[in-house]
């Protein structure tokens, strides 16, 4: 019985050893930061629309979860993935049935940003949750705002699925740069990032 039981024992090890060992394919790093690119807007965001010379039209709104928005005069507006400029552009070739040569200027507030551009925390973060997406954030960026690790986080085998540029799945050391303060360990968060924090075996 013994034996028996220690040899379960040794299997066991050995299973965990392997998984510990178990690694995603390498990181293929560009060697170029994301490029710059204008803000998108997503459901959730605070806009403010201001007609120029008509402020019985002009409005503060909040996306709708459908990406849409209503403004006087103008119905379900697709706000969703477009910039600033180009919302503005929209209403004003909807306002020009109504209002001669309309001159509208949209303003952001509350940034949140399209699903496809925001960052999500995982697992055995302190506050998992979604992020907007800044550019030049950082994975230390990233780990300031959702409060760190969990006493409970295998930091040192999370993982990044990323889809920006094909998509790849990478480990990452969060033990390393969060308590170790390895900047090495830092790496270049991209839109649409996934951070995948698992929990210990120990």
């Amino acid at each position: 019985m013994y034996s028996l039981m220690r040899g379960f024992l040794i299997t066991l090890c050995a299973i965990l050893l392997a998984a510990c060992g178990t690694t995603y394919p390498p990181y293929k790093d560009d060697g170029q930061t994301a490029p710059a690119r204008d803000y998108l807007i997503g459901p959730g965001d605070g806009l403010n629309i201001q007609v120029w010379r008509n402020p019985e039209v002009s409005t503060s709104v909040t996306v709708r979860p459908d990406g849409k928005i209503t403004t006087p005069l103008v119905e379900d507006v697709v706000a969703n993935g477009r910039t600033p400029t180009q919302l503005a552009r929209d209403i004003e070739k909807r306002l020009s049935k109504y209002i001669q040569e309309p001159i509208v200027t949209v303003m952001v507030s509350g940034f949140t940003g399209p699903y496809t551009e925001q960052i999500r925390v995982i697992g055995q973060a302190a506050k998992p949750q979604a992020l907007p997406y800044r550019q030049n954030m950082s994975l230390l960026d990233v780990m300031i705002a959702v409060g760190g690790i969990t006493d409970f986080a295998d930091g040192n085998h999370a993982s990044i699925l990323r889809m920006h540029g094909g998509r790849q799945q990478f480990t990452v050391r969060l033990e390393d740069l969060v308590k170790g303060g390895n900047l090495a360990a830092n790496v270049e968060m991209r839109p649409g990032d996934i951070l995948i924090i698992p929990e210990s075996w120990f």
